[in-house]
Parts: C-alpha cells; sequence; structure tokens
C-alpha cells in the first residue's frame, strides 16, 4: 500500500492549503480521501456531499485545478505522481474549507427566471407535448442539469464578469424557452439579453467540456443569442438591464 499526498484548502477565503498523507487503496475515489481525512486525520474539515454516486453533484470540488464531481473521480486518474491538491468550487465565496457558497449561483438561476410559469391548473388535463417535435427535443438536450455547480466554476466569463449569469442559469433558461407549457418565454428573453446574459458569453466552451452529465450549455446559449436577436429585430425585447 502507497501513500497519497493530499493538500486540501483549509479556512475562508483567505485561507491556505494543508497537508496531509492518506492510504492509496484500489478504485480510491477523491471523495473516498476526503472522507478519510475527515473521519481519521482532522474532523474538523468540512465538506459537502450526499449520494455518492454522482446523482446530487453537491460533492463537487475543484480537483488539482479542474471542476469535478468527486465521488466520481478516481485517485488513480487525477492525482499525477501521487499528489492531489483540493479546494473549494472557484468563482463563489468560500463559506470553509471545501464548501463554496452556491447563493450567487441559485440567484443567477432566479435572474434567469428559471422557474416554469404554466398557464394550467390542478383542474386541467395533463399537458401532452410530443417528444418528436424541435422544441421538445431542444429541451431535452440540456434538460438533465442538476445545478452542481461545475460548470459556473470552470467558466472565463463569471471568473471575468461576477455579474454573468453563467452556463447553467442560461441553460435552464433555454430548456424554458423550449417548454410549450411555459408562459413566461418573452420575460425570459429579455432577462438573458443584457449585459450579464447570453451576449456576454465568449464560446470558450469550458462549460461543455467539463459537464458531469454530458450537457453542452454553449449550444443553448447559442440558442438564446440567436432567440433574442430575432425577439429584438421584431422589436418583442425590452431588456431591463
Amino acid at each position: 500500500m502507497s501513500t497519497l499526498h493530499v493538500r486540501i484548502w483549509r479556512g475562508g477565503e483567505e485561507g491556505s492549503f494543508q497537508a496531509f498523507d492518506v492510504p492509496r487503496l484500489e478504485s480510491q475515489t477523491v471523495l473516498d480521501v476526503v472522507t478519510y481525512i475527515q473521519r481519521s486525520l482532522d474532523p474538523t474539515l468540512s465538506y459537502r456531499f450526499a449520494c455518492r454516486v454522482g446523482m446530487c453533484g453537491s460533492c463537487a470540488m475543484t480537483v488539482n485545478g479542474r471542476a469535478r464531481w468527486t465521488c466520481r473521480t478516481h485517485v488513480a486518474k487525477v492525482a499525477t505522481g501521487g499528489l492531489l491538491e483540493l479546494a473549494p468550487l472557484a468563482n463563489l465565496p468560500v463559506i470553509k474549507d471545501l464548501v463554496a457558497d452556491m447563493t450567487p449561483f441559485f440567484d443567477k438561476w432566479a435572474r434567469a427566471r428559471g422557474r416554469f410559469q404554466g398557464t394550467r391548473t390542478r383542474k386541467d388535463d395533463f399537458a401532452r407535448v410530443s417528444p418528436d417535435t424541435e422544441q421538445r427535443r431542444l429541451a431535452d438536450a440540456g434538460i438533465e442539469c442538476i445545478g452542481c455547480g461545475v460548470c459556473y466554476s470552470s467558466c472565463d466569463v463569471v471568473a471575468w464578469n461576477p455579474d454573468y449569469l453563467g452556463p447553467a442559469a442560461l441553460n435552464r433558461a433555454w430548456t424554458l424557452l423550449n417548454d410549450v407549457r411555459d408562459a413566461d418565454g418573452r420575460a425570459r428573453l429579455a432577462a438573458v439579453a443584457g449585459d450579464a446574459g447570453c451576449h456576454a458569453c465568449h464560446t470558450h466552451m469550458n462549460c461543455t467540456e467539463r459537464c458531469p452529465k454530458g450537457l453542452a450549455p454553449t449550444a443553448s446559449i447559442a440558442g438564446l443569442k440567436r432567440a433574442t436577436a430575432l425577439a429584438a429585430l421584431r422589436g418583442e425585447l425590452a431588456v431591463t438591464e
């Protein structure tokens, strides 16, 4: 059994890295490493996890400089030379150690009007949407986002412009825009068309490259760019920011 040398961010925004030596095991995940340190070496270490099987996304951290789900990341694939450096997700405030404050991330979902706004009541029959329609296929392409924050942490534009809505919020806006049951399309386009909206994207594609679900937020943002431009030409867009 060999030893893995781990450096973990400790403290808040002005913290520093602390070194630990962890036994190297077969099929070991990065989350296994963090759990070992918290349970066996330092019980004060703070981090998030829930499902441990790649369903919730709450264990996302920065692993050797790249945002990843730690429960699905095997040490053998990322620990070059037996070294592992762990930090909280970038582009978000640090609460403590490996725990990032997700409030700005979800606030931007709200700013992008990422909430479904229907017109039916519980007294109405179920809405039926054919899976073969173009809008349904466009929505399906991005609908599996679970809000883990990996794309947001990987986005260069968010790093440069903290007001930028970010790939996850814009991807959510695009899926709702293509939901024929939703009644908030015009207001949603206005919300994502401002200076901090879809047109701020530089198409670096970090979000698409690093999405653990294999989604393409870059494509969703491109769709929003086309939709907002068309709405503006039609005189249907009233941007409020």
